[in-house]
């Protein structure tokens, strides 16, 4: 049997929603060890006083398994 622990992260880009993906998931790699399953749950982008694009945002749960 495993045990299994979820929690959510989120990544921000200047370039695209897979690009904060990517970067959330590359970062929570360097102290999660273990990774199994990354579940996109949200996307979304925040804007300038202009209503111009300055950040992608994507929202992810991800899972590890705990060791034993």
């Amino acid at each position: 049997m495993s045990v299994y622990r979820v929690t959510e992260i989120i990544g921000t880009s200047k370039t695209s929603w897979e690009a904060a993906s990517a970067e959330a998931l590359a970062t929570a790699a360097k102290s999660l060890r273990d990774l199994r399953v990354a579940e996109v749950v949200e996307l979304d982008i925040t804007l300038g006083p202009k209503g111009q694009i300055e950040h992608y945002r994507s929202r992810l749960r991800v899972s590890f398994k705990y060791e034993k």
